[in-house]
């Protein structure tokens, strides 16, 4: 058994054409590939919710900022297949460069609020090209459900005003980060962690985690990340680019925990960008 490929926009909406005249309900899954558990649980929690799922499999150019780091990024189409194949997901949607950005694609979205600061700061225009890519595919498919995972927590609410501001009919859902067994935020990116990187970069999940326990039981914010910082830095890691405290709801920075928080990250390891976020629950009345 394995999963339909299409690769073009013609041939997807054909199918969804299909789909739609017969009532059902549509989802997509947007990815980059390099596929691993996180992604599958997105295709999981899309299968409950929807009669027919699509998987999208585009390597971003719009979204990175180094030419190098789009050349690292794992491309795996073939075994990426192999591993939906067996969830019941009924499409992948690979399209190459050329389908998505034909000569003359001269369009890009561009969203403020919640980008600023953050991974908006570290990466100027990734976020232009997050949503431009986002709202084609969103296009492109005709879903009705969307599925992300809150380890780019960030990412979620530039999508979800996306659809918001653009009055785009499509439910974004956002789910939970999923984690290796030692506490690791799973990520395509990890792939290109070394053995020794890997037991280093465990430490970012454990102080993340740690901070936001202290922070919700009343330790003073800056304290508490100016501590997460050192440990970070002593463990190995080259650089913090940001370690912040932001409500849940809007991202906006907090300095004390007045309302529902999620303390984020982002901090090189080697060649190696990491991020992850956690929930800090506000326990106040």
């Amino acid at each position: 058994m394995s999963v339909p490929i299409v690769r073009t926009v013609f041939d997807l909406r054909r199918i969804v054409a299909e789909w739609r005249a017969a009532g059902e309900k549509i989802a997509v899954v947007p990815t980059m590939g390099a596929l691993h558990d996180g992604h599958l649980s997105l295709v999981r929690a899309a299968l409950t919710g929807a009669d027919r799922v699509i998987v999208t499999l585009f390597v971003n150019p719009k979204q990175f900022n180094s030419a190098a780091d789009l050349a690292a990024y794992p491309r795996t189409e073939v075994e990426d297949a192999a591993k939906l194949a067996p969830l019941g997901a009924d499409l992948l949607f690979c399209p190459d460069g050329d389908e998505m950005y034909p000569a003359g694609f001269a369009t890009t979205i561009s969203i403020t609020g919640v980008t600023e600061g953050l991974c908006g700061a570290q990466r100027p225009g990734h976020f232009d090209g997050v949503a431009t890519v986002v709202a084609k595919l969103f296009l492109q498919t005709q879903a009705d459900l969307a599925y992300f995972g809150e380890k780019d927590f960030q990412q979620l609410h530039v999508v979800k005003r996306l659809a918001a501001d653009l009055n785009i009919p499509i439910d974004v859902i956002g789910c939970p980060t999923i984690r290796e067994e030692n506490g690791l935020a799973m990520s395509s990116r990890n792939m290109r962690l070394s053995d020794t990187e890997r037991k280093t970069a465990i430490v970012l999940a454990a102080t993340l985690m740690e901070s936001a326990t202290r922070i919700a039981v009343g330790a003073p914010v800056e304290v508490t990340l100016s501590e997460a910082r050192d440990r970070i830095l002593s463990a190995g890691f080259q650089s913090v680019e940001y370690l912040e405290l932001r409500a849940e709801d809007d991202l906006a920075p907090l300095s004390d925990l007045e309302r529902n928080g999620r303390l984020l990250v982002a901090a090189q390891l080697g060649e190696t960008r990491l991020i992850d976020n956690v929930q800090v629950p506000f326990q106040g009345g």
